[in-house]
């Protein structure tokens, strides 16, 4: 507010009457209802003598205490006449605005506040359009008039009467549409130039408002009089020039659609949709500002000049960084970084190469998720995440469409926008996880955002343009591809990432996992060093698990206590040695599952697959005495419950190849169990297994313990391949087993492995059951072993089916 100052016949003291949700502006004539026994006292002493008092806006609704901080700094001097009693209680009268004042000093608090007020001295101003400013105002409350609008037509001659553009300001002030506050900051502007631009635009606004309305029929009363209404394009028209005439330099609302016009000349959107916004934006600029609707296309138009519709970022094309840069990330993952490098080969030959959208397939804590990191640090591409685990409305995925409130663009161009660039690594966590209900099935949404042939024109329901992601390189993460359907696993190249082996396990926490732990409890400045028996007592005495997650948890927990015993001043040895582990972690939590166990008739060891990674399950077989029948318990699941009966139908057919008692089979009631029978067991990989366990019941030969076995089984006995190899192998090393029995036809993925995996484990590749049998029997000279030199010398087969299980 501009500086106050005390002139003329000034100051005065005269009554103080607050007003509440009111304020009123000098050269108006307003009526007011008064209650209340202070202000009724107030009132009674007008009619006896001055009827002149000082009406201020009152900030708070508290009824006792009124001064200075609750009453606004500026008010006005008003004549108050026509004083009259209302028998419900209270007093009417009417008020006429004088000057304005402002508050100089309390006189007295009762019977009702007396003030002290100095008269508020504005600027002088001249203008010699002052004539031209009347008559514009007067024809545009005309103008609004014809429109439908009511006008008061004694404020209009009033109007016209205005002797200076001060007068001029205050009168369009009093008829506006605003809050009080806003009002009140009106009656503080003392400059009368500015008080009118501010009067204008909220005159504008309101003329915004109610020109969005449906207008009113006033023709047969302007033919009446003999006016002609003009067209409602020309009444616009001249309504727009108003606007623009009388808008304020400083109107947030222009400047943001100038903003938004700027942003559609750089963004390098595509013609049509160039056009498509610019039009949005036109129709925004029409739309009164109070609406609901300019909130709704407000935000829209946002959203689309926001997109990076033609930013990318410069893709790294040194191959040899980029392959640095994986390696410092992540130890071994040869199959994914050669997918990599090869992406970036084609890219820098041929620079419109679309991107490839990848799916990494593997067991929690094997760096799925820390691998897209890698890959977009390598590339020098911003790095996006969306994690799909529970998504199952398909909005999520393409957007709601704007009809509904609060609609929104779908994950995907969120994180296109929040990136800031079109060629984002994208990765779509979880992709195995993502459900459907009533809402829709987010997977079928992803299925066009997936495809390499339809993505340049990816449509969200909410954007409703067509958005190019064919630049984007998507990268899917999953534990397992059973659960994704069909149609979106074609879209995607799979590449499996199996479980860690020990040794692996030992040379990633010696490279990342330790030096990160040290980092992170601030014990790195103490130099203090893991041994590698102490590294390994923790891989297999601490962790039972495919990838590193809790191995990183145990190393933290060893640091911490490492940094606690610091803080307490104990002796602090440099190197930690497996004594020290169990001195900091307590005593082992895992031992080898099968190192106390003994050679046991009808139990057998078998190898299966799942989604944290592989495991050993146990198959117990008992009979007794009684009818003849199979009770198969242990959570099986439909296909291992078949493979349970046909290992058995295989042993009946074939007992007297075994020399088993055919009787036996017929007076035997058998039951088949599957240990830990809380949790489900399914797959046709057990069925070598089972018919072991059986063979062991009759023949009454224990089966050898550190033998493990998988593969499925037909009903002439020939075993077929099995998938998850890798990770099986790895939990027999984890479990203490040293001899596997495998279908023949997997020796080709076995030959691929590196040779870590099947360091000091004998492998027997059989294609028979027989086979098998022989070698996992503690003794039976009727079935001769498999002998290693036959595993060697197996051909390749061309029709190995690694993904089944």
């Amino acid at each position: 507010m501009k500086s106050i100052k005390s002139v003329g016949k000034f100051p005065t003291v005269v009554p103080i009457l607050p007003l509440r949700d009111m304020v009123i502006f000098p050269h108006i004539v307003i009526p007011l209802f008064l209650k209340g026994a202070r202000v009724v006292k107030l009132a009674e002493s007008l009619q006896g003598g001055s009827n002149l008092v000082g009406l201020f806006y009152q900030k708070s609704r508290s009824r006792f205490g009124i001064w200075s901080e609750e009453l606004s700094p500026v008010g006005v001097l008003a004549r108050v006449e026509k004083i009259v009693s209302v028998e419900t209680g209270g007093v009417r009268a009417v008020a006429e605005g004088l000057c304005r004042v402002c508050l100089i000093s309390k006189v007295k608090d009762d019977p009702y506040l007396t003030a002290e007020v100095g008269l508020v001295e504005e600027k002088t101003c001249e203008s010699d359009f002052h004539d031209a400013l009347v008559a514009g105002v007067v024809s545009q409350f005309r103008m609004v008039e014809i429109l439908g609008k009511t006008v008061n037509l004694q404020m209009l001659k009033s109007i016209e009467q205005a002797r200076d553009i001060g007068e001029l300001a205050d009168l369009i002030g009093s008829q506006v549409s605003i809050k009080s506050e806003s009002k009140q900051d009106l009656l503080e502007i003392l400059d009368p130039i500015a008080r009118l631009r501010k009067s204008m635009a909220y005159f504008k606004a309101d003329i915004d408002n109610f020109v969005s309305k449906p207008i009113v029929s006033t023709e047969p009363l302007a033919s009446s009089v003999g006016f002609k209404r003009p067209s409602g394009s020309e009444t616009r028209r001249q309504l727009k020039t108003f606007q623009r005439d009388f808008s304020s330099d400083d109107d947030p609302n222009a400047a943001e659609l100038k903003g938004f016009q700027l942003r559609v000349r750089e963004t390098g959107m595509p013609p049509d949709v160039a056009e498509s916004v610019t039009r949005e934006i036109q129709r925004l600029e029409r739309i009164p500002q109070h609406s609901p609707e300019h909130i709704v296309s407000r935000t829209y138009v946002d959203v689309l000049t926001s997109l990076p519709w033609d930013k990318t970022t410069q893709d790294h094309l040194d191959i040899v960084t980029a392959q640095r840069m994986l390696d410092l990330d992540h130890y071994d993952l040869a199959i994914v970084k050669e997918r990599i490098m090869e992406f970036l080969a084609v890219r820098k030959l041929k620079v419109d190469n679309r991107g490839p959208i990848l799916c990494l397939v593997g067991p929690p804590g094997v760096g799925k998720t820390s691998l897209g990191r890698s890959i977009a640090r390598a590339m020098g591409r911003k790095f996006v995440r969306v994690s799909l685990g529970g998504v199952r409305d398909e909005a999520e995925i393409r957007g709601h469409r704007r009809t509904y409130i609060g609609a929104m663009p779908g994950r995907i161009i969120q994180e296109i926008r929040r990136a800031g660039t079109s060629n984002p690594v994208f990765m779509l966590d979880e992709i195995d996880k993502v459900g459907q209900d009533f809402r829709g099935d987010p997977a079928s949404a992803l299925l066009e955002a997936l495809d390499p042939e339809q993505n340049s024109s990816f449509m969200d329901h909410y954007l409703d343009i067509p958005f190019d992601l064919s630049k984007v390189m998507f990268i899917a993460t999953a534990n397992q591809v059973d659960s994704i359907p069909h149609a979106l696993k074609d879209r995607m190249e799979t590449i499996r990432i199996s479980g860690y082996t020990d040794e692996e396990k030992e040379k990633i926490a010696e490279l990342f996992l330790i030096p990160k732990a040290q980092e992170q409890n601030g014990v790195k400045d103490y130099n203090i060093t893991f041994e590698s028996s102490a590294t390994r007592k923790l891989i297999n005495g601490y962790t039972r698990e495919a990838g590193v997650r809790n191995l990183e948890r145990e190393i933290n927990s060893v640091c911490r206590k490492i940094a606690l015993r610091i803080a307490q001043g104990q002796p602090l040895k440099k190197s930690v040695d497996p004594a020290m582990i169990e001195d900091l972690l307590g005593a082992r939590k895992y031992y080898s599952e099968l190192a106390e166990e003994t050679d046991r008739v009808g139990v057998a060891t078998g190898l299966a697959w799942t989604e944290n990674g592989g495991e050993i399950i146990f198959v117990e077989v008992t009979g007794f005495g009684g009818r003849t029948g199979l009770i198969l318990t242990g959570n099986m699941g439909d296909v291992m419950q078949e493979s349970a009966r046909a290992a058995l139908s295989y042993l009946r057919h074939a007992c007297e190849s075994f020399g088993l008692d055919k009787k036996r089979f017929s007076n035997t009631e058998l039951h088949v169990h599957v240990p830990s029978a809380a949790i489900p067991k399914d797959g046709p990989s057990a069925g070598v297994t089972i018919a072991v366990a059986l063979a062991s019941l009759f023949t009454g030969t224990a089966v050898r313990r550190d033998v493990a076995m998988t593969g499925e089984l037909t009903l002439h006995g020939r075993v077929l391949p099995v998938g998850g190899i890798k990770e099986k192998l790895l939990a027999a090393r984890r479990a203490g087993v040293r001899e596997i029995i495998l279908p023949s036809k997997n020796f080709p993925d076995v030959r691929s492995f590196p040779d870590h995996v099947t360091k000091g484990l004998i492998l027997h590749f059989v294609s028979d059951v027989g086979e098998a049998i022989s070698a996992a029997l503690a003794s039976n000279p009727s079935f001769p072993e498999v002998s290693m030199e036959r595993q060697r010398i197996l051909p390749l087969f061309s029709d190995c089916r690694p993904d089944m299980c």
